[in-house]
């Protein structure tokens, strides 16, 4: 507590709302006239997202018959029907399930007949893939949405999307009980919504797991655990946004995601505040031309997202001037990679961490912290121990299992009381699987997952250690270390690395680790790759390397 900002409580008062509904319910009415969302030009306000989205719960509760605690999933990238699909099906009082939109088949079929989604909202441009995985699954109505379905965009700006993004562009033909949002939303302006009771015991979320650590579980987030988690981020911000009206945000990570659905869709709306959405941060100069029509005061991101943007022209010319709130998460952000932010932006990358399990914030570095490489304080009513494999807290400086315990930790897997019960401890304690340190002022280290650790003569490796003094190489971009097996060591260590130029050799990054590491955590080989694998929110995959 003695390295907590001033002002912030130890415990966390009740929240004003009660649900996620009730959240943004009252922003509808507070803030009517405020910009919502903005995205390709066009910006929804707080008054239409209220109409359009109580026209979409009409249409769901009174067309489709669907009741209290259904599942409805939203299959969208970051584009302003989703905040219109979201608030919508939690006025109707159903369940979100959320999908990612560049889902093979196959995983697609997973989530849909894990969660028992009765509907789906889908961009109509990839509904050739749902063709492939609907049959068995529960899904009985298809709402598509595309150009024109919404709101006037410009012409021709979700067609480039797809064609930059997902170079798949065939609508599916032959999907049965299909209707456009579109015609959904002049249904639902003809009827009455009947009240729906909500509350925090209440499942909002069916967030699945992204599937690094085995097959993908739906984690049950309630609306306690998410109303709560954002009363716990706005709270740990104080007042650092006093200044301007209102909160914009930079909305790159896929809302689909929990960091940004929780960091970006909800807490910014809880604050009235305007979100800008990127729809394909891939395409870095285009992001860049969007970040320069806004001044905006908070951008999250993960680390690859800041090397991309570090590395594209223009992005040192913008005007970081409003940034007052620079959340990194997701992965580790690497020192080079903060330094080099701070030196443009003038704006520190505050890392935070958490998880899906968590909804996600559980601890970040107070606001005007200088980047340490700690991922920060437990927030507001958090508990955070480090443990041993049974489960036993250990003393302060040894590394262990992180442990958590909060209003903002998960009802449970959905459907999987084994699974839930090997990462719960006794007294509501969620087993993290990351392995980190505590110092003696409260601040947690990531030392890195179990799985990723290499055991090296009988050394503990951590690969974050090795991948951050690779990509302080002025030559490299990116990197990745992983144990492979050898007969003497048991494992040596590997790393996989993208070069800014062609000049740097293997020979260069191994006389830069043995000048910078200890003999047993040098790498014995490097193989230099033109990009390296990710997940949909720019985590490096490291099983997919070992896999290989």
């Amino acid at each position: 507590m003695k390295s907590y900002p001033p002002g912030v409580p130890e415990n966390l008062p009740t929240p004003p709302y009660r649900s996620v509904r009730e959240l943004f319910e009252q922003v509808f009415e507070k803030y009517p006239h405020r910009p919502a969302y903005s995205n390709m030009g066009t910006t929804l306000s707080y008054a239409q997202l209220d109409e359009l989205s109580m026209q979409f719960a009409c249409y769901l509760q009174q067309s489709l018959g669907l009741t209290r605690g259904e599942r409805v999933a939203i299959m969208l990238p970051n584009v302003l029907q989703y905040p219109v699909a979201l608030c919508g099906i939690f006025r109707a009082g159903l369940v979100v399930v959320n999908v990612n939109p560049l889902y093979t088949a196959r995983e697609l079929e997973h989530q849909l007949k894990d969660s028992g989604a009765k509907c789906i909202v889908i961009l109509e441009n990839f509904t050739n893939i749902l063709e492939e995985a609907i049959d068995g699954t529960g899904v009985e109505k298809v709402i598509t949405t595309g150009i024109g379905d919404l709101l006037d965009w410009p012409k021709g700006a979700l067609t480039n999307f797809v064609l930059r993004y997902v170079k798949r562009s065939v609508p599916g033909r032959h999907l049965p009980n299909t209707i456009t949002l579109r015609r959904a939303l002049e249904a639902g302006a003809q009827q009455q919504l009947a009240p729906v009771e909500l509350g925090y015991a209440d499942i909002a979320f069916l967030q699945y797991t992204g599937g690094t650590t085995g097959v993908s579980k739906g984690a049950m987030l309630s609306h306690r655990n998410m109303v709560y988690n954002v009363y716990q981020t706005i709270v740990w911000q104080g007042d650092v946004y006093d200044e301007f009206e209102a909160v914009t945000a930079i909305t790159a990570l896929p809302l689909y995601h929990i960091f940004s659905l929780q960091g970006n869709c909800l807490t910014v709306m809880a604050q009235g505040g305007h979100n800008i959405l990127i729809t394909n941060p891939r395409d870095s100069k285009a992001f860049v031309k969007e970040m320069s029509k806004f001044p905006f005061n908070l951008f999250t991101g993960v680390n690859t997202m800041f090397i991309s943007l570090m590395n594209t022209p223009g992005f040192d010319a913008l005007d970081f001037s409003s940034l007052r709130v620079c959340i990194g998460g997701g992965m580790a952000v690497q020192p080079a990679v903060a330094k080099r932010w701070k030196e443009i932006t003038d704006s520190t990358i505050l890392q935070g961490y958490g998880l899906t399990e968590t909804s996600p914030v559980a601890i970040v570095n107070p606001v005007g912290s200088e980047f340490s490489g700690a991922i920060g304080l437990p927030v507001s009513s958090t508990e955070v121990s480090i443990c041993d494999d049974d489960g036993n807290a250990l003393p302060v400086g040894e590394v262990g299992e992180i442990c958590i315990k909060g209003p903002q930790v998960m009802e449970g897997y959905w459907q999987r009381p084994e699974e839930t019960e090997k990462v719960m401890l006794p007294g509501g304690w969620l087993r993290t699987g990351d392995i980190g340190r505590m110092d003696e002022n409260g601040y947690t280290f990531i030392e890195d997952r179990k799985k990723d650790m290499i055991l090296v003569s009988g050394f503990n490796v951590y690969p974050n250690e090795i991948e951050n003094v690779v990509v302080e190489m002025d030559g490299i971009l990116e990197a990745a270390a992983i144990g492979v097996s050898d007969d003497y060591s048991g494992e040596v260590v590997k790393v996989y690395a993208v070069r800014k130029d062609h000049t740097t050799s293997e020979q260069d990054v191994m006389d830069y680790c043995r000048d910078n590491l200890t003999n047993y955590k040098r790498p014995k080989s490097v193989e230099f790759r033109d990009e390296l694998p990710k997940t949909n929110v720019g985590k490096i995959l490291r099983r997919e390397l070992r896999d290989e």
